[in-house]
């Protein structure tokens, strides 16, 4: 069976989509990577990449006057890679309504907190401060909103007493890069569908967290 090709889109060091290289080098993962693309010459992710021997592309966005004219170019190159689902990997820009809606259900993200909590920046620290027990991370379908569409799963951790917001994250980070894979292989082997705005999934999930325990 063909393997879903994936695009990844970067703008830092690349940590989730390391896992992704690491998920899709297993035998039987539904998925593999066409293409990386970062929109900063200078991402440490590029590097990554290129040492597992995928290829790679760089779509300054400082050197395109508008966000129209960078995103046809990105979208130029995703298509040239033949490339059927683009995974935000901690790509830090923000997408125009026109691009999201080209790639509508083709198009996902992972976001550090369990949405519809906390969207857009500082996560951790914000949910220290709210006092939330449990703080984690999702991967979602992207809408036109900033952090919000159909959520594919979600991972949770728990807050610990003198958490800070690098604790915290760091515990937050271990499991995106669980996640992230793990949501990849639902969508690319058709497992996670887009009903109305709601995914289902044929994935079973056992077990109840609950803090404090």
């Amino acid at each position: 069976m063909a393997r879903t090709k994936l695009a990844i889109l970067i703008s830092g060091r690349g940590s989730n989509m390391q896992a992704l290289i690491e998920a899709c080098a297993q035998p039987g993962f539904p998925a593999e990577i066409a293409l990386v693309v970062s929109n900063r010459p200078d991402a440490g992710g590029l590097d990554r990449a290129k040492a597992a021997g995928l290829p790679t592309a760089v779509v300054d966005h400082a050197g395109y006057e508008t966000r129209e004219a960078f995103e046809a170019v990105l979208t130029d190159l995703i298509e040239a890679a033949g490339a059927q689902l683009v995974c935000l990997a901690g790509f830090m820009r923000l997408l125009t309504a026109d691009f999201v809606n080209h790639w509508r259900d083709r198009l996902i993200n992972i976001h550090p907190s369990l949405l519809p909590a906390f969207p857009g920046l500082h996560t951790h620290e914000r949910a220290i401060e709210a006092g939330v027990k449990l703080h984690g991370c999702t991967v979602h379908f992207v809408r036109a909103e900033m952090d919000n569409g159909p959520i594919i799963g979600q991972a949770a951790v728990p807050v610990l007493p003198g958490d800070t917001p690098d604790t915290l994250g760091a515990r937050v980070l271990a499991a995106e890069h669980q996640l992230y894979p793990a949501c990849v292989k639902l969508v690319a082997s058709g497992k996670a569908r887009v009903r109305g705005d709601v995914v289902k999934t044929d994935a079973k999930v056992d077990g109840l967290l609950i803090n404090p325990a």
